[in-house]
């Protein structure tokens, strides 16, 4: 494993991160223009790519940042923090809001009831959960599951944004109301927003229903399907 991150890469690496990040910030602003074709594809773009060892590097540095994190409250109350978990080369990343109890416990992703719905669809894409990587907007569980705060969200989100610089993923999932706002600095509805991409920092996202929402509410099961069909696509090309 990479223990240094070289200034010639790490300086690189941000200018690419920043002009992709500029790109999707016109991008966003056009898709919600009045008048314009909402099927319009966004441009292609060429994918950054990121050695294993340079995202392990850059990993293994927000995560030594953020041990014994006590930016917040929630550290008074966490058992364990959940940064992620996957591949680090992953072209799709899925980010959901929070941990919650069987996370908490065990310091990984989504392994509740949630977690194992979110496997099943991507094993439903022809993938397993080793093909992708996993995340959340928080890194500790809030008390009783309760939403997340915005003061946590700004206090989490900055890590989140390393984190997913670091991966550099194809296409980004964001899964649930929380991921969708926070990533895309928006307070539409997710039932306006899934169903077609948006870009963040130049990465296309496709905002879908939280798998717990589908434990709720079964019949929602078909729209992710189609969200989740249009990124197998994308993927693919």
């Amino acid at each position: 494993m990479v223990e240094s991150i070289s200034q010639a890469d790490q300086l690189r690496h941000d200018l690419l991160f920043a002009v992709r990040g500029l790109k999707g910030q016109v991008l966003n602003h056009t898709s919600f223009a009045t008048g314009l074709d909402w099927k319009k594809q966004l441009t292609k773009e060429k994918k950054v790519e990121v050695s294993t060892d340079y995202n392990q590097a850059l990993l293994k540095k927000v995560i030594q940042e953020m041990t014994n994190c006590q930016l917040c409250s929630l550290s008074k109350t966490r058992k364990n923090l959940v940064f992620g978990d996957g591949n680090l080369e992953a072209q799709i990343v899925f980010v959901g809001e929070a941990p919650g109890a069987d996370e908490d416990e065990q310091g990984l992703p989504f392994v509740g009831r949630a977690g194992q719905l979110l496997t099943k669809i991507i094993e439903a894409m022809g993938l397993k959960r080793k093909d992708v990587y996993i995340c959340n907007i928080l890194k500790c569980r809030p008390p009783g599951n309760r939403n997340p705060m915005p003061e946590e969200i700004s206090l989490c989100e900055p890590f989140l944004k390393r984190q997913l610089q670091a991966i550099s993923p194809k296409v980004i999932c964001a899964l649930g109301t929380f991921a969708a706002h926070t990533l895309l600095k928006t307070d539409v509805p997710i039932t306006l927003l899934r169903g077609r991409f948006h870009s963040y920092e130049g990465i296309k996202l496709m905002p879908t229903y939280h798998p717990a929402y589908l434990l709720r509410n079964p019949k929602a099961k078909k729209q992710v399907w189609e969200d989740v069909q249009m990124i197998m696509k994308e993927i693919q090309t």
